[in-house]
């Protein structure tokens, strides 16, 4: 039987704001969408089951990462990243251009043979080409395959970044052949161009000759302020194709979601939820919470009385407080799942105030809040 063909169709709009539904033969999607980052095939301190439970429909992969460990010829064999990590939601898969830049030992871009670096783990010697990324991707069997691009540090020098983004260009051609006919998957566009309008116009306008499946916003969160992001966001926001999925990448605080969707953006991902989970950061609806703050030693009200999933309520600021203070792995667990739990919640109530028309009122309630 042939599978279930990628789509995506905007359902309701309010103003920029959107509401959609992606298509996979895994399962739909809504949208606004936050994914959970998945870098080494597993969502840090959580299982698939709970990842589940928070409402999340879609989770993200890493091919820089799992092509040193394990390798895609092991997840493979396995029968592909989704049945290696018992996961049945679909899964994106980023290129690995962010990670060359910021994880890798050394690192060399050559035009025709790509990212030549060395692990961050062992030091051994690989080289990304376009072709080698959407190659792994694919043998990973991912649903949503990133192109290959080259994502530089945050930088005024004009002529470097205009370089990077006609660099990324070429790539993103090699990446579409390589990718080949492939219904049932996604292949997205990554924007490049820092912070300058014309470049990145110039390289939006280039992807959409090439034609893909959806378009992201890369070469964010690279140290820019949160309005320097939003001004590349208004910048694109009548240009990006109405008719696709908008991505950005690596992105973020609520705030920066909330700021993003009011200027067209579909898609989410960023360790944000989970990596302060670790440390003993909670997002909550009364604002962020340092759970390892004294103050919380002998509060025993609930972490969030505003959760409406997976009775988290039951733990009090007291107990979690303990946890983090005795390195008890239970805290660490406890606080990544309100984290994505909190994040989804956000997200659907973002869809529901998008349906009803109230999106703006929504942002301007706790765009400083959250």
């Amino acid at each position: 039987m042939a599978l279930k063909k990628f789509a995506f169709n905007v359902l309701k709009t309010d103003k920029y704001a959107r509401c959609g539904l992606i298509e996979t033969h895994r399962g739909n999607i809504h949208t606004p969408t936050f994914m959970p980052v998945g870098t080494q095939a597993t969502v840090k301190a959580c299982t698939i089951d709970d990842i589940k439970k928070t409402g999340s429909e879609i989770i993200l992969g890493n091919t820089y990462h799992l092509m040193i460990r394990p390798g895609v010829d092991r997840i493979k064999s396995a029968g592909g990243l989704h049945e290696f990590m018992n996961c049945d939601l679909p899964i994106l898969t980023d290129s690995g251009g962010f990670q060359v830049m910021s994880l890798s030992k050394l690192n060399k871009i050559d035009r025709e043979k790509g990212a030549i670096f060395n692990s961050h783990v062992d030091g051994k010697k690989f080289i990304l080409s376009p072709e080698e990324s959407i190659r792994i991707q694919l043998g990973l069997n991912s649903d949503i395959v990133m192109i290959m691009d080259e994502c530089p540090k945050k930088t005024d020098d004009y002529e470097l970044i205009k370089d990077s983004m006609k660099l990324s260009l070429y790539w993103a051609e090699r990446s579409k052949k390589a990718f080949g006919n492939n219904p049932h998957k996604a292949l997205f566009g990554i924007i490049q161009g820092g912070l300058f309008k014309d470049l990145r116009h110039k390289s939006l306008n280039e992807l959409i000759k090439i034609n893909f499946d959806g378009y992201a916003v890369g070469g964010l969160a690279v140290g820019e302020s949160q309005k320097e992001m939003f001004s590349v966001l208004d910048n694109l926001k009548d240009e990006l194709p109405y008719e696709k999925p908008h991505y950005l990448m690596g992105v973020g605080t609520p705030s920066d979601i909330l700021g993003a969707v009011k200027r067209g953006i579909d898609m989410f991902d960023c360790v944000m939820p989970t990596r302060s989970g670790r440390t003993g950061l909670a997002f909550t609806w009364d604002g962020r919470i340092n759970i390892k703050n004294n103050k919380y030693q002998n509060d025993n009200t609930p972490l969030d009385k505003n959760c409406k999933n997976l009775n988290l309520s039951k733990y009090s600021k007291n107990y979690l407080n303990h946890l983090f203070n005795t390195n008890e792995i239970l805290g660490s667990m406890l606080l990544t799942l309100n984290n994505i739990n909190f994040y989804q919640e956000l997200m659907s109530e973002i869809r529901k105030n998008i349906n009803d028309g109230t999106f703006d009122d929504f942002h301007d309630k706790y765009i400083n809040k959250l």
